[in-house]
């Protein structure tokens, strides 16, 4: 009996591994730090404890949820795509069924974390959830859809903010804009090893649409565009909520030399290194952000 219920806790436990890789959980790396910074200016520094708790429920649920429901609607797609042809769909690991349980229940953990948040927060959930569902078939029509996916992660930052809060305010939202460009950047260099299938297969992208040059050209426009942002955002903010300094703006600088280094790895000529590029590099500048905030916000105050 103790045999048969080890072996069922293991394949339990490789289901739920085949999940994590299905819908990428590690690259919640990418919007969280963003949204954990909104909360902690908002706080000017801990929130309480249940405050905490449920913004990570709410980032966690919503990027996972978003991921799951993208792997279902692009399933067609991914088949067709020799680079994309080894994921789990396509190759019958999972079940469409198994993808879609996924989704509804991130997108229930978004509502459940809302309602318990306060008011403001779960009247704006539906829409949160409507642009992420949106989302997945912007591709299908334009080839803005990398703003489109940069604002459904951008709206991390003012959604901690919120929660503390209930209220907006300009900081956070000057901080939504910055991650918005960000991804919006690092989407279109990931997009750039697509070009052509994009073409083939009648979907929109700013690679497919301008060529990789030019892509290129305007990924490094947004991310120029996103320190804009990081050092404007403190300049308005004030007393009770936190007022960034140095190690913040020491922060942004080791962004800006991450992002640097993103576009050096990549050229209309060499795309061995978009992968690294567009998610290696991008998860390192989330967490750099989140520390040196941290720093700002705490270690100066001993």
């Amino acid at each position: 009996m103790l045999a048969v219920i080890e072996s069922k806790i293991r394949r339990g436990l490789a289901r739920l591994k085949l999940y994590g890789d299905l819908v990428m959980f590690s690259h919640s790396l990418f919007a969280l730090p963003f949204g954990l910074m909104g909360m902690l200016l908002a706080a000017d520094g801990l929130p309480a404890g249940r405050t905490f708790f449920w913004v990570i429920v709410a980032l966690v649920g919503a990027r996972n949820a978003a991921n799951a429901l993208n792997r279902l609607i692009d399933a067609r797609f991914d088949a067709w795509n020799p680079r994309t042809a080894h994921r789990h769909l396509p190759r019958g690991l999972v079940s469409g069924g198994e993808v879609l349980i996924l989704s509804v229940l991130g997108f229930a953990l978004l509502l459940l974390a809302s309602w318990q948040l306060n008011p403001l927060c779960l009247q704006l959930a539906p829409l949160a959830l409507l642009l992420l569902v949106i989302y997945s078939y912007t591709k299908r029509f334009t080839w803005a859809c990398h703003l489109v996916l940069g604002f459904c992660c951008g709206i991390a930052p003012t959604a901690g903010w919120l929660a503390v809060t209930g209220k907006f305010a300009l900081p956070p939202m000057l901080l939504s804009a910055a991650v918005m460009c960000w991804v919006a950047g690092f989407d279109i260099i990931y997009a750039t090893q697509d070009a052509e299938f994009d073409r083939k297969a009648g979907l929109y992208a700013v690679p497919a649409r301008f060529g990789v040059p030019m892509a290129l050209k305007i990924a490094k426009t947004l991310h120029l565009a996103v320190i804009f942002f990081l050092l404007l955002a403190p300049l308005f903010s004030a007393p009770p909520h936190a007022v960034p300094g140095v190690f913040y703006y020491l922060g942004v600088a080791a962004a800006a030399g991450l992002l640097c280094w993103e576009h050096l790895l990549v050229n209309p000529g060499d795309l061995k290194k978009v992968t690294t590029a567009a998610y290696t590099v991008n998860q390192i500048i989330g967490v750099t952000l989140l520390a040196f905030t941290i720093i700002d916000l705490f270690i100066t105050k001993i």
